[in-house]
């Protein structure tokens, strides 16, 4: 279920680059929903139900607490709830907009997630690297060194566990963070050390590379530009408008309003959709064996 990231890694990075943003930029309930339950689905078909379970935890603690905290703290809006000790009041439009930010981050979380799924470091380094060589191989180390540090982190806690099993957890935790961090530092010099030898960022150093624009990633490319150039319009003609203090105002729903939601529906269920297609391609395939 990895279809998407066969395309070009300029396709897959532009439309990252777009939901993410929309992501961050759309607060209306009726976006937030469609980009939510995309971002989820497509990172329910990238790392399946059990590598899902800690990421929904993280989720739907960021949604929950978000939700939580800005009524307490924020007291605008005129549709009063319950009063708080202080004598400032819980208001609807406070507890709403709570609850949308959070949704919105829980999309850029999943969203984020779904990217180092599908940009892996070669990719980003392959777009990156000419233009800015010190900076890109950072940014690629970075975003592959959480995921690397808790595997080997795991590994050397089984590894305290079978080779001394009587030792108190605080003193196998420490030796476990202890070798992994130096792990780290080491594997972090290694890594500087090996581009560098390699001739990494010098002006004339070409670079061998099999990754080929194809007709099929002009089409994706293409799509998500007219798709997103026609959100961006809608969003500079109030198509996407949507306030919440002193009180929730939107606009009327149009025929624009529609298509816009539309487009924005189509882009974010893109991937799921190529996904799907491919498993259908792929059966139908088989089934002529």
């Amino acid at each position: 279920m990895k279809e998407f990231k066969a395309y070009h890694p300029l396709v897959n990075f532009i439309y990252f680059v777009a939901v993410i943003g929309f992501s961050m930029v759309f607060l209306h309930p009726a976006y937030l929903v469609v980009s939510f339950g995309a971002s989820f689905i497509y990172l329910l078909m990238l790392k399946g139900t059990k590598a899902l379970k800690l990421n929904l935890l993280l989720v739907i603690g960021v949604v929950f607490l978000t939700a939580v905290l800005n009524p307490l703290f924020n007291h605008q809006g005129i549709t009063q709830i319950a009063p708080l000790p202080d004598g400032n009041f819980i208001t609807y439009e406070a507890l709403f907009y709570g609850l949308c930010s959070g949704v919105m981050i829980g999309c850029v979380i999943c969203w984020f997630l779904c990217y180092n799924e599908i940009m892996t470091s070669d990719k980003f380094i392959y777009l990156f690297g000419k233009m800015i060589p010190s900076m890109s191989l950072v940014i690629s180390m970075t975003l592959r060194f959480i995921p690397r540090f808790l595997n080997r982190m795991r590994q050397m806690w089984d590894i305290q566990k079978i080779s001394d099993s009587k030792k108190n957890k605080l003193s196998r935790t420490v030796i476990v963070m202890w070798s992994t961090v130096s792990w780290a530092l080491e594997n972090g010099v290694d890594t500087s050390d090996s581009m560098r030898a390699r001739g990494y960022g010098l002006p004339k150093r070409s670079a061998f590379s099999i990754i080929r624009f194809t007709l099929r990633d002009w089409w994706v490319l293409v799509t998500t530009l007219v798709l997103s150039g026609y959100i961006i319009a809608g969003h500079i003609f109030d198509a996407t408008y949507f306030n919440f203090y002193p009180m929730i105002i939107y606009n009327s729903t149009s025929v624009y309003s529609v298509s816009v939601a539309v487009a924005y529906f189509i882009l974010c269920f893109m991937p799921i959709a190529l996904e799907l297609w491919e498993v259908r391609k792929w059966k139908y395939l088989i089934s002529k064996i």
